[in-house]
């Protein structure tokens, strides 16, 4: 029965994998009503204060970019890169990684690609090096990010076992910031120069090569100050966060805990947006982030259920079976966890899913916070929605996915950068716990 259990878990992850998008939601769905009928499983826990988390920042954000603040900040981001053309293998990273970061979201990171493909392209750059780094960035950041639903939920864990949110923070930042820089640095020598790739030789000489110049944005009134109040209420968050920790203790007993503060900021960030940035909220539910954003929620509510349905169900197999590997072999964790997001294609997910089991089983929380980084595999299967659109955004032909699916210039930037990481992890993490 165990096997064919596993076997449902594996068919619907992959069956949602094939419909792509919301599909893995819908599809991790229908897993748990086959493993719940059929099995006698009882459905595990939902990740409500997950989907709450994201669906509230993603309403903030959403406001933002029809106050034109994403564009704003796109602007920004778009100088900075055109000021250091011949940087751009590194400064693409670092906009994307802390555009995700101050987001809590890596789709920020859509508007900052063709930015990234066009000064490449400019400067004679083979795009796929500043490309595939970038999209790496912007999804290892959410494993950083005060506001993502990962790293609020894995805080909440911790709590518990006398890590606050403020040790993870200052822990999972420098260590996946550098360990982003440094593969950055590797990038620079990935794949042949742009000059001598026979693909962009082909397509120069078809005319689909073409070079687009700065693009001008017009910026809206309310674009600075929209984005002024979302970085005020991201210091409130934290600054909130730390007052309330049983290690700071300035507020004890707070009536508003930490996860529902993060929510109702973000709320009250959205209605300030709306007020002064005068934005017709008719036009939030059609912004891009808002969309894919509602879209993670289903995709995090099917997969993460689908996870702990299963291993709430056999979670004393799995501790017979993991918690002496585990204790010789700590490392195995963020090969565990690695794998798993590579399919449930989410950092939310795979965390709600895999590391309450993982502390369960008597893993200890430098190993665990050191193995974070490692829920951000979503770059292994070419079908990642950023993934996507940096291919896209490249006419180069530099950028592609080759004839054996795994072969794309996201695979290296990406292992690379979360073993990095996880060995940076577990130096910085023993450090200061």
């Amino acid at each position: 029965m165990l096997i064919l259990e596993i076997a449902v878990v594996l068919v619907s992850i992959f069956l949602g994998a094939r419909m792509g998008g919301i599909g893995i939601g819908y599809a991790g769905g229908l897993g748990v009503l086959v493993l719940c009928l059929f099995f006698g499983l009882k459905p595990g826990s939902v990740p409500i204060d997950v989907i709450l988390i994201i669906m509230s920042v993603i309403a903030a954000i959403a406001a933002m970019q029809v106050a034109g603040g994403l564009d704003y900040m796109v602007s920004i981001a778009e100088k900075i890169l055109r000021k250091n053309p011949k940087q751009i293998t590194y400064l693409a990273p670092a906009v994307t990684y802390f555009m995700t970061l101050l987001a809590g979201t890596g789709h920020t990171a859509y508007a900052t690609l063709p930015v990234i493909a066009e000064v490449a392209k400019e400067q004679g750059i083979r795009p796929s090096r500043p490309l595939g780094v970038a999209v790496v960035a912007s999804q290892i950041a959410i494993t950083a990010s005060p506001i993502s639903a990962a790293v609020v939920f894995f805080s909440g864990i911790l709590e518990p076992l006398g890590v606050g949110y403020i040790e993870l923070l200052a822990i999972v930042i420098p260590t996946t910031f550098a360990a982003c820089m440094i593969t950055a640095f590797v990038s620079n020598y990935l794949g042949k120069d742009l000059k001598d790739d026979p693909v962009y030789q082909d397509r120069m000489k078809k005319g689909l090569v073409k070079l687009r110049g700065e693009n001008i944005v017009e910026i809206k009134k309310g674009a600075k100050l929209s984005v002024a109040i979302f970085c005020i209420t991201i210091f409130s968050v934290v600054t909130y966060s730390t007052l309330i920790s049983d290690k700071i203790g300035i507020i004890t007993n707070p009536t508003l805990p930490r996860n529902e503060a993060i929510m109702v900021f973000m709320l009250a960030c959205a209605t300030l947006i709306v007020l002064f940035a005068k934005v017709d909220t008719s036009k939030i539910i059609s912004a891009s982030t808002f969309k894919s954003g509602m879209s993670a929620c289903i995709c995090v509510l099917g997969v993460a259920w689908l996870g702990t349905t299963f291993v709430d169900a056999h979670i004393n197999e799995i501790k017979d079976f993991a918690s002496t590997l585990l204790s010789q072999y700590p490392w195995l964790l963020a090969v565990t966890l690695f794998f798993a997001s590579m399919l449930l294609y989410s950092q939310g997910a795979t965390t709600k899913a895999l590391m309450p089991a993982a502390l369960a089983l008597g893993v200890d929380p430098t190993t665990a916070i050191a193995s974070f980084a490692a829920v951000s595999a979503l770059f292994v299967l070419p079908t990642y929605p950023t993934l996507l659109a940096a291919v896209e955004m490249d006419d180069t032909g530099s950028t592609r996915i080759g004839k054996l699916v795994f072969n794309h210039p996201f695979i290296v930037p990406g292992v690379l950068a979360i073993t990095l990481s996880v060995v940076f992890g577990f130096i910085v993490s023993g450090m200061i716990l």
